[in-house]
This record gives structure tokens, sequence and C-alpha cells, in this order.
């Protein structure tokens, strides 16, 4: 009997650890508020609601973060829109890592990138937060820049100095039609990344807008 039990209780924890190593975490980043919807900074955050969408999920609060999930071929992708603002992101990211125990290789944050022309995709699978208040704060609550981060660029037409002003400006009507091809891009980018990892979602997604513009000329 007693052993009969233990088999049961092995089998049950084999089942739960099996069912954590097909969790994963892809956070976008952004700022709640009315006044923030559809500025540059919460790109990170369209990219999340393109695939929720697409699921037909439905947006949940929560701790620390907007929450839903979808599924993908017997997966599970957790989807977070934390509601710590941007230069906070960490406490949210930190939680539902613990709270779903998600180890940092199946995390995905998805961000706004100045650096980048508008729609170029970028992944990478560990660095610094480049200037990026919302990855900074991550590796300094997390301990680690070893998670996988998408840069989606919003360009750079800004005076300087006005930095702030353009990332928390609004997109223009024809930077969102522009935008909205490069988000459902970026939602392929994020599947391929949970089905096949990493380095095939960077080999076929990468510098792609780069690439277009190469084979056009």
């Amino acid at each position: 009997m007693i052993g009969w039990l233990r088999k049961l209780i092995g089998k049950d924890q084999e089942q739960k650890e099996e069912q954590n190593e097909m969790k994963y975490i892809v956070a976008g980043l952004g700022n709640v508020g009315e006044e923030y919807e559809g500025t540059r900074h919460n790109t990170g955050f369209m990219v999340v609601d393109r695939l929720a969408k697409s699921a037909e999920a439905r947006w949940e609060l929560s701790r620390h973060a907007y929450r839903t999930e979808i599924k993908l071929k017997g997966r599970t992708i957790i989807l977070l829109k934390p509601t710590t603002y941007m230069n906070l992101s960490g406490k949210a990211i930190k939680y539902w890592l613990m709270q779903e125990r998600v180890e940092l290789s199946r995390l995905l944050v998805v961000v706004d990138d100045i650096a980048l022309p508008l729609g170029e995709l970028r992944m990478k699978k560990q660095g610094s937060g480049g200037g990026h208040n919302g990855l900074k704060n991550i590796e300094e609550i997390l301990g680690s820049n070893a998670y996988c981060r998408l840069r989606v660029g919003v360009g750079n037409d800004f005076a300087r100095g006005r930095q702030i002003d353009y990332v928390l400006g609004q997109y223009s009507e024809g930077e969102l039609a522009e935008l909205s091809q490069h988000l459902d891009e970026a939602a392929e980018m994020v599947k391929t990344f949970v089905l096949e990892g990493a380095d095939r979602a960077m080999n076929k997604f990468n510098g792609q807008k780069k690439q277009e513009k190469k084979g056009d000329a």
C-alpha cells in the first residue's frame, strides 16, 4: 500500500514537473493607463495584445500584472502586461516566475527600442539593459541578465534631449499602419521561440526589415 502510494505521488510529481517544463512566460513591457495607450513605450504591450487577440484570450487583472494564457501545440504561454509601470517591471516578472515555477530560459521580455528602425525585430538570449529602464530593473531584481528579450524598433526621430517625450509620445496613424505588420511578425517570432527555441527565432527573424530593404533595392 505504501509502495503504491509512493509511486502515485512520484508519478504526480513527474507530471507536474513536465507541465512546468512546457510553460513559458512572455512579458510585454509598458505603462498602464489611458494616457499611455498607443505610445511607443507601450510597444511591448502591443505585441502581447496581438498574441492574446489571435487566440481570443481575455486579460484579467492579477497580482502586479494583467495576465492571460494561450495554448500552442501542447505548450502554455503565460502572457503578462505588468501594472508596476516600466521602471519597476522586475517586480512583476520575478513574482510570476516564482508563482508559475518557470525558469529564466523560458522567459521572454518584449520591449521597445529606439536604436532600431520602426518595426525591426531583434532577439537576444541575454545582455545589458542597453539604456532601457524596464530591462535594467528586471536585471536588478532578478540578479541576472540571462533571459531572452525581444526588442521592437520604434525609430529615433527626435531632437537631442527629447527622448522621453518621443518614447512617451503617440504613434502617428502612418506609423501604426506600418507597425501593424511587424506586430504580426513579432507574434510569430514569439511562437517560434516557444516551439523551436531562441536560436531558431533569431536566425529567422532578427533584422528582417533590414534584409527586406536590401531585397527591395
